[in-house]
């Protein structure tokens, strides 16, 4: 792993004292179902929905991926989409550079396709804007993982899921343009980094 990012996961897994008590029995759900399809060496299909499949949703797409890798737990796979097709947002783009991903854009349409990479000996994490029932995606036998309010509505039935969670986060959208800006993204992505290395702890 590169030695920037896992300087970043070592001291995320310090910190799982922030998240609440009520959140870590939310979360616990996922990991407890990890455990059952690998106790069984079956492969495990998580896919990170939100609305426009831009930002929330690949950070969760990334760092459970990552997060796997981290912890050895083998057969993880992960996926993201939406309920309708945007692109990655750049800003999301640069809060992972920012703790140590290597992204390249592979292909130059409205929706390009990115290549995440976490370690030169790895395979990278291909990424890019589609809707949760996209052919890239498991069309069974997954968890379907809801990181907004608005997909979490809008989605009333996902067919083919094992297990269906929300564990919506904060739009760092309503930041663009404002000097918060980076600062909100930088948020997020930590909050859903903790979040997902928490998870894969407890499996």
């Amino acid at each position: 792993m590169f030695i920037t990012l896992k300087n970043y996961c070592d001291d995320l897994i310090t910190h799982f004292d922030e998240i609440s008590k009520e959140r870590k029995t939310l979360l616990e759900k996922i990991s407890q179902y990890i455990a059952k399809k690998s106790s069984g060496k079956e492969s495990v299909n998580l896919v990170y929905i939100c609305t426009h499949n831009s930002r929330r949703s690949h950070f969760g797409q990334i760092w459970a991926k990552v997060a796997s890798v981290y912890n050895k737990i083998p057969h993880i796979h992960t996926y993201s989409g939406g309920t309708e097709a945007t692109a990655f947002n750049s800003n999301a783009i640069n809060a992972l550079i920012r703790v140590g991903f290597k992204i390249k854009p592979v292909s130059f349409d409205e929706n390009p396709i990115y290549h995440v990479s976490y370690d030169d000996k790895e395979s990278p994490v291909e990424c890019f804007s589609k809707v949760y029932d996209h052919p890239k995606n498991p069309q069974k036998d997954f968890a379907a993982i809801m990181t907004c309010s608005d997909a979490e509505e809008n989605c009333p039935f996902i067919p083919g899921v094992d297990l269906r969670i929300s564990t919506t986060y904060d739009d760092p959208k309503a930041f663009d343009h404002t000097k918060l800006q980076d600062a909100k993204y930088d948020e997020r992505c930590r909050q859903i980094a903790l979040e997902t290395f928490y998870v894969f702890s407890r499996v």
